[in-house]
């Protein structure tokens, strides 16, 4: 069984993926793991490959019983039959998209490293708060979530945390107590073998 004081995994699909290969991927990590939640968090903005990709990676995720969310695209939860949704401009249009989704969606912010974005959006009625990118990464202005935010984060605040961006597993273990998920995504699906590879950061959480 589970320690329950172990962070969840919360896992990102990769921003662009095959739909004849990664719902297969998608599976395998779900057997051999317990997974939290499953972001679909697609690049593309084109409606149709968005639905078939939501299609395939909801029959999965149900399969499995694990909560599937979409990145930002609010409109299409109940079109689509997701759980929830997850935004990127933090704490924003959590209260409006908390009315249109009622209470039982989930609702997630990304707040990059701003605790006071953080704690608007829990306010406004987040499930949960992102931050990130926890390492180095070249994408964004080079700005990373710093482990005392997590640190201050878990002390003072009740809304669960997610930790996700360039995971190492130096920072999973730094993090490990001062979190409740961990946001993995390319950490494992650039691998040859992803599920291995996610065992190895699991373990790392020890």
């Amino acid at each position: 069984m589970a320690d329950i004081e172990r962070p969840q995994i919360y896992l990102i699909t990769p921003p662009d993926f095959e739909l004849s290969s990664f719902p297969m991927s998608l599976d395998a990590v779900l057997a051999a793991e317990d997974i939290a939640c499953v972001r679909l968090a697609l690049a593309t903005k084109d409606e149709d490959k968005l639905a078939r990709a939501a299609d395939a990676i909801r029959e999965v995720c149900h399969t499995h019983d694990v909560a599937l969310v979409i990145e930002n695209h609010v409109m299409m939860v109940e079109r689509l039959g997701l759980d929830g949704v997850h935004l990127l401009d933090g704490s924003r249009s959590v209260r409006k998209t908390r009315k249109e989704l009622g209470p039982d969606s989930i609702v997630g912010a990304f707040c990059h490293a701003s605790s006071h974005d953080g704690m608007v959006a829990g306010e406004a009625g987040a499930d949960y708060v992102a931050f990130g990118p926890v390492g180095i990464t070249p994408l964004g202005d080079g700005t990373t979530a710093p482990l005392d935010l997590f640190q201050w984060w878990s002390q003072m605040i009740e809304v669960p945390v997610v930790a996700e961006g360039a995971l190492t597993a130096e920072s999973i273990r730094a993090l490990s107590p001062i979190t409740d998920f961990f946001g993995i995504g390319d950490e494992i699906w650039k691998t040859d073998d992803p599920v291995q590879t996610l065992k190895g950061l699991i373990a790392e959480m020890e």
